[in-house]
C-alpha cells in the first residue's frame, strides 16, 4: 500500500506485479504461444509485406506452457483414436510423381555407371569418388521430393556393405516362441458367453531397466559407493535400441504386425521406463517372457578404462585431418578401423548388454472404459516436461544422485561420432577440429536428458493411419467449420493467423526481433490474446447458435 505521503517504497514496487510476466501469464492461461516466432510474409504479386507470428510448437511447459499442452493434447488424441481400432487403418501410398521418377531414374543410371567401372577394374579413383558424391546428391534429392525411404538398403552410398553380425542368440537368453505372421494389426476378439457380447480388449504394458542397487522410498542409493552409475549410465544412452528389440520379439512371438504408441519417462531412480498401449492382446505369461528374453548388444570399441585424459589429450593434425598420440604422433585408429579390429577378433566381448529389469506390467483393457481414459492419461502426465524435471529433487540426496549420474555419463560414448572415443584411443566417426571428450554437445550428457537421447513418444507406422499433422489438420477444420470459415475459399484471407507457412502464393522469411517492423513482443503477446478470445467467443456464439437451432429442427421433423 502506498505511504501516507502517496509515494511508495522501493520494496512495495518490487512486490507490484510485473506488467510484462502477467501479460505471459494471460497469454499462456488462454492458450497463446508466449515465445512466438516472427516471420515475414511477402505477397509475390504485389510486394505488400507484413509480420505473422508462428508457435513456437515447444513440447516443454517450462518453455511454452500453451505450446506444450497442445502438443500433449494431440498426442493423447492420437493415442486414442488408435487404441482399439476394430478395422485396419488405411495406409495408402501416394503414387510416385514424375519429378520422384525422373530421380529414381537417374540414380539408376549413375548406379550402374559405378558398379561398372569398379567391376571392370583399373578403374580411376578420383573417378569413382565423384560418382559416389553425385550419388550422395541424388539420395539427398530423392529425399527432397517426399520419398521416405532409400532406394539402396543394406548398402551406402560409397558403396560398403554394411556392417552386420551374427543373430545367433547369447547363451544367457531364453529362447521366444515364434508364430506364423498374420496380414492383420488387429487383436483376437473375444465373447461373453453369457451375453453373447464380443470385445477386442487391448494391452498397457509398463517395461523398466534392471536395478543397479537398492534404493529408498526418494529414489536415492542406500549405499552410492557401491550403485553401478556406469551401468545405470549405459542402459540410458542405449534404452532406445531396447525399445525396438522388444517390438520385434512382440510381434514375433504375438504372430500380427502388433502397433504400439508408447511413451519414456524416469522412474524417482532416474532409470527410463518404459509405457506402452499396444492394439490386440497376448498372454501375461509370454509377455514376461518376452521381456526377460529381450537384449541388446552394444558391438563398440572398449571404453572401460580411459587411454587418454586430464591434460594428456590427442591433438588434430590439420595436414592430414586425424587425431593423433600428442607424445609419439602416431594416428588413432578411426571408427571403421576400430570396428573392423573388433570383428577379427574371435574373442570380442560387446561393450555392453542392455537389457529389462525382471519386473513387467500388463493389463488388459477395453475401449470406452474409464481405465482406457486412465491409461491414455498417464501416458502423457509428463510429456510437458523434461527427463529430469519428471520428479522433483527435494532433498541434498536427490540432488547429489543427481550430481552422480551426470558425471557419470559425461565420458561415457553416447554415438559413434561421440568426443568421448578421444579418450580411449579411437577418432570419433566423422572426427573434426575441436573435439574435446568430456564436451560432447549431443543432449544425452545433458542434465536435463539424464542419458536419454531418443524420442520421448514412439509411435508405430501402422497405429492410427494419421500423423501428428493429420491430426492438427483435423482440429484447424474443426475450428474453420465453427467459425463457418470456407478453408478452400481464400485460406490466408479468412484466417491469416492459421494459415500455412507453406503457401505458395506468398514467400517467406525469418524476420528478427530487432527489425523495425516488427512488433514488441509484450505487444505482440497482447494481440495474439485478443485475436483468442475474439475467436473463442465466435466459436462459443456458434456452438450456442447451434444448441439453439437443434429444438427448432427437431420440432420441424415431428
Amino acid at each position: 500500500m502506498p505511504t501516507v505521503t502517496g509515494k511508495t517504497t522501493r520494496a512495495e514496487r518490487q512486490a507490484q506485479p510485473l506488467a510484462r510476466e502477467v501479460a505471459e501469464q494471460i497469454a499462456a492461461d488462454k492458450g497463446v504461444c508466449i515465445r512466438p516466432v516472427s516471420l515475414r510474409r511477402t505477397d509475390i504479386a504485389t510486394g505488400a509485406t507484413e509480420i505473422v507470428d508462428a508457435p513456437c510448437g515447444s513440447t516443454l511447459e517450462s518453455r511454452c506452457p500453451a505450446c506444450a499442452r497442445r502438443k500433449r493434447s494431440i498426442r493423447r488424441t492420437q493415442c486414442e483414436e488408435g487404441w482399439h481400432l476394430a478395422e485396419e487403418p488405411t495406409v495408402i501410398p501416394d503414387d510416385p510423381s514424375e519429378v520422384q521418377r525422373a530421380w529414381v531414374e537417374r540414380r539408376a543410371v549413375v548406379t550402374a555407371e559405378r558398379d561398372r567401372l569398379v567391376d571392370e577394374g583399373g578403374a580411376d579413383p578420383d573417378e569413382v569418388a565423384a560418382l559416389d558424391q553425385a550419388i550422395a546428391d541424388l539420395d539427398a534429392e530423392i529425399t527432397a521430393s517426399g520419398m521416405r525411404g532409400s532406394v539402396s538398403r543394406g548398402t551406402s552410398s560409397s558403396g560398403r556393405a554394411r556392417r552386420v553380425r551374427s543373430t545367433k542368440r547369447r547363451q544367457d537368453a531364453p529362447d521366444l516362441p515364434k508364430r506364423q505372421m498374420a496380414k492383420t494389426t488387429l487383436g483376437r476378439t473375444y465373447e461373453d458367453p453369457a451375453t453373447g457380447k464380443t470385445f477386442r480388449p487391448s494391452l498397457f504394458l509398463t517395461l523398466t531397466c534392471d536395478t543397479y542397487g537398492r534404493v529408498k522410498a526418494d529414489g536415492t542409493p542406500v549405499d552410492p559407493s557401491t550403485y553401478d552409475y556406469r551401468r545405470a549410465a549405459r542402459d540410458a544412452l542405449h534404452f532406445s535400441k531396447l525399445i525396438d528389440r522388444f517390438v520385434q520379439n512382440l510381434r514375433r512371438v504375438a504372430g500380427f504386425d502388433v502397433q504400439y504408441f508408447a511413451t519414456v519417462e524416469p522412474q524417482r531412480r532416474l532409470a527410463p521406463h518404459l509405457h506402452m498401449a499396444t492394439r490386440g492382446t497376448i498372454p501375461r505369461a509370454e509377455l514376461r517372457q518376452i521381456a526377460a528374453a529381450t537384449y541388446h548388444q552394444v558391438w563398440w570399441p572398449q571404453a572401460d578404462e580411459a587411454v587418454y585424459q586430464g591434460e594428456n589429450l590427442p591433438v588434430f593434425d590439420e595436414a592430414t585431418g586425424n587425431y593423433v598420440d600428442p607424445a609419439t604422433g602416431e594416428v588413432l585408429p578411426t571408427w571403421e578401423q576400430a570396428l573392423d579390429a573388433l570383428d577379427a577378433d574371435p574373442n570380442a566381448e560387446p561393450l555392453h548388454v542392455v537389457r529389462f529389469g525382471p519386473q513387467a506390467d500388463a493389463k488388459g483393457v477395453v475401449a470406452g472404459t474409464p481405465d482406457a481414459d486412465r491409461c491414455v492419461r498417464y501416458m502423457a502426465k509428463y510429456l510437458t516436461k523434461d527427463i529430469a524435471e519428471c520428479h522433483a529433487v527435494e532433498t541434498d540426496a536427490q540432488a547429489r544422485h543427481v550430481d552422480r549420474l551426470v558425471e557419470a555419463l559425461r565420458f561415457e560414448p553416447c554415438s559413434p561420432k561421440c568426443a568421448n572415443w578421444l579418450r580411449y584411443g579411437v577418432q570419433p566417426e566423422n572426427a573434426k577440429a575441436g573435439m574435446v571428450p568430456g564436451f560432447c554437445r549431443s543432449k544425452a550428457h545433458r542434465r536435463e536428458h539424464l542419458g536419454y537421447a531418443g524420442r520421448r513418444v514412439l509411435v508405430s507406422r501402422k497405429w492410427s493411419g494419421k500423423t501428428v499433422a493429420d491430426h492438427k489438420a483435423d482440429r484447424l477444420a474443426w475450428v474453420l467449420d465453427r467459425l463457418g470459415i470456407d478453408p478452400d475459399a481464400d485460406p490466408d484471407e479468412a484466417a491469416p493467423v492459421l494459415a500455412s507457412v507453406s503457401s505458395g502464393n506468398h514467400a517467406w522469411e525469418l524476420a528478427r526481433p530487432t527489425d523495425p517492423d516488427v512488433p514488441p513482443r509484450e505487444h505482440r503477446l497482447l494481440r495474439a490474446v485478443g485475436e483468442a478470445l475474439k475467436r473463442r467467443a465466435q466459436i462459443d456464439a456458434a456452438r450456442q447458435h447451434r444448441s439453439d437451432d437443434l429444438p427448432a429442427t427437431a420440432e420441424r421433423a415431428a
